[in-house]
This record gives structure tokens, C-alpha cells and sequence, in this order.
């Protein structure tokens, strides 16, 4: 079954940088698209970045750009996400995605906490 299983999350001052790095098994990793979400408290759950199955098909959202990196490891079934230059409204749980694999539903990992905060 689909496995996913993030890790890296952490409390850190504003400015600062972190790496998410999510490890999937379950599934044939290289053929989909892996996403980063977050959930903040008492808000939607909303990506933050994507990486899709051919080289290079990156998208961000608008917030993040210039600040996270997201990339894949296809040997490792990994994703990470860098995370420079952090800022207080960027505390949220990260949760690692993906849609489709046996049916079309989306799998998500349990998520990891990043708190920014001095």
C-alpha cells in the first residue's frame, strides 16, 4: 500500500532554513507527481509546491517562490523541500502528497510541524 513518511520539521527563528524530506514506498515513485502541502491553524490546507515525473516540471505557489525548492530523488523514493529565509506566517504542519496511484484519491503522510518563531 501507498507509504508516505515525512520528516525534518522543527522549530526554527525567522530567517532561518529548513529541509522536509518525505520517503515513499508502496507505489512506482518515478511516474507521479509528489506535492508539499500545509495546514496552518484554522486555515485551508494549501500546496506549496509540486514536482512533477519528468525533469524540471517544478510549480510554487506565489508565497513561497524564491524561498523553497522542491526535488526529487527518484533512486531513494524521496521528496524534500528546502525551505530558506522562513518567516513566522510559514508555520504550519507540511503534509507530502500524492494523487492516483491504485484510484483517484489523494495519500497523504501523517505531516510534520514547522514552527518559525524567536
Amino acid at each position: 500500500q501507498v507509504q508516505l513518511v515525512e520528516s525534518g520539521g522543527d522549530l526554527v527563528q525567522p530567517g532561518g532554513s529548513l529541509r522536509l524530506s518525505c520517503v515513499a514506498s508502496g507505489f512506482d515513485f518515478s511516474r507521479y507527481t509528489m506535492n508539499w502541502y500545509r495546514q496552518a491553524p484554522g486555515k485551508e490546507r494549501e500546496l506549496v509546491a509540486a514536482a512533477g515525473n519528468t525533469v524540471g516540471s517544478t510549480v510554487y505557489a506565489d508565497s513561497v517562490k524564491g524561498r523553497f525548492t522542491i526535488s526529487r530523488d527518484n533512486r531513494k523514493n524521496t521528496v524534500h523541500l528546502q525551505m530558506n529565509s522562513l518567516k513566522p506566517e510559514d508555520t504550519a504542519v507540511y503534509y507530502c502528497n500524492t494523487w492516483g496511484v491504485y484510484d483517484s484519491r489523494d495519500y497523504w503522510g501523517q505531516g510534520t510541524q514547522v514552527t518559525v518563531s524567536s
